[in-house]
């Protein structure tokens, strides 16, 4: 049985009651700006950076590489690792840049604005049928759910037909559970073979989806067009994203306004402030468990006054760098009249999230359109009788009784 260390730290990051942060991650950000840790999967120890500052500079460090994991069995939470080694998640430059070249293409600000009309569309649609249905009603199946997974099926064009089973392999992959990882495993390679069945057509399709977008991408001189696979890849990253953040975050973002009557009254008589808001709720709410994927050290770097070794597992917890008390007064209380300042809901960096201006104006047009659609919205049982996920690396509520 290995030795280790009795102060590296073993952290399951498996807390998930209701919205409140995980106590083990609030106490390693108080122990120091960095500490060893050991996930429940992996090979060994890893250090994690939980300060703004540290996360910053890992993540924009080139001698800190993602690229660098593969073929590795990597420090994790889940059994499974979620990311496939051609991921554009695990990637250093200059492939990551040819990556994101094409993948920055599909979300660039004017074709995101461009986007909003057929979102609102779908944020409408779904309103008005849970209208319909309720009260009392589960804003997780009629609003939550549906929303950024029909938003991005309906970019890349996925005919309808397909589109639950696309879910279920994607919440399939999720899953933390030890006995998941076949089942994990298995699912990661459905949505992969799904997508490279679809490619070749979109190469030769003048359609406007995001897949055809991306097949038919220009590419800057002497750079090679990507492969069918490195497309099906890039189409998996995408729909693994539209059922991630923007998911749990409406129904969390929901519930924290659901839980503040007053506040939410107030953006009701003042919806301008709602896109600040809405950043300080991004970075209040802590959406998903633990830590997600690491870097490996390519050479000795200090990062916060420690040296970390070259070889050495790195980890950054966006999470305890949103919560940073000097970058964020009193970091724990949620001040939607906070000044805005830029958080690490969606990463940092050179893989900050491309896909984080869609997610926010699916967030801003699901939020905004249900409290203005239905005023006097409020939870339909007590706070405490909520069950919340904990069968992945997520945090929501499982479902979101509501009436009006």
């Amino acid at each position: 049985m290995p030795i280790h260390d009795p102060a590296v730290l073993d952290c399951p990051f498996d807390f998930a009651h209701a919205l409140e942060f995980d106590p083990s991650l609030a106490s390693l950000a108080q122990r120091g700006p960095v500490s060893r840790i050991r996930l429940p999967y992996g090979e060994t120890e890893a250090w994690l950076v939980t300060s703004f500052d540290g996360v910053r500079q890992v993540t924009c460090d080139p001698r800190f590489s993602r690229a660098a994991i593969i073929g590795r069995d990597y420090p994790r939470m889940t059994p499974e690792p979620i990311v496939s080694p051609e991921s554009i998640n695990v990637t250093d430059p200059p492939h990551a840049t040819r990556l994101r070249h094409v993948a920055a293409q599909a979300f660039t600000r004017e074709r995101v604005a461009d986007m909003r009309p057929a979102v609102d569309r779908v944020v409408a649609g779904l309103l008005s049928a849970m209208a319909e249905a309720g009260p009392p009603v589960d804003l997780v199946a009629h609003l939550s759910v549906p929303l950024p997974h029909v938003t991005i099926c309906e970019l890349l064009a996925v005919p309808e037909a397909d589109r639950e089973q696309l879910r279920a392999w994607t919440m399939r992959l999720l899953a933390t559970s030890p006995e998941a990882r076949q089942d994990a495993a298995d699912a990661k390679a459905c949505l992969r073979a799904y997508f490279a069945d679809m490619v070749p057509d979109r190469r030769n399709s003048t359609g406007e989806d995001l897949l055809s977008a991306m097949a038919n991408a220009p590419m800057p001189p002497g750079v090679e067009p990507l492969s069918d696979d490195e497309l099906a890849v890039l189409a998996v990253t995408l729909i693994l994203s539209g059922n991630d953040t923007a998911t749990c975050q409406i129904s969390n973002i929901t519930y924290q306004l659901l839980i503040r009557p007053e506040e939410r009254a107030a953006l009701l008589r003042d919806p301008d402030r709602f896109p600040g808001a809405l950043e300080e709720l991004l970075r209040f709410i802590p959406f998903r468990k633990g830590v997600g994927i690491p870097r490996i050290a390519l050479e000795d770097v200090e990062v916060e006054g420690t040296a970390i070794r070259a070889g050495d597992y790195v980890h950054v917890s966006y999470l305890a760098a949103n919560r940073d008390p000097s970058v964020y007064p009193d970091p724990h209380t949620l001040d939607l009249e906070r000044p805005v300042h830029p958080n690490m809901t969606f990463g940092w960096g050179g893989h900050h999230c491309l896909a984080a201006p869609l997610a926010r104006a699916e967030l801003e047009s699901a939020v905004s359109g249900l409290l203005t659609r239905f005023p006097h919205l409020r939870l339909d049982v007590a706070p405490d009788d909520l069950r919340w996920d904990t069968k992945t690396i997520r945090r929501f509520p499982l479902r979101l009784p509501v009436t009006w």
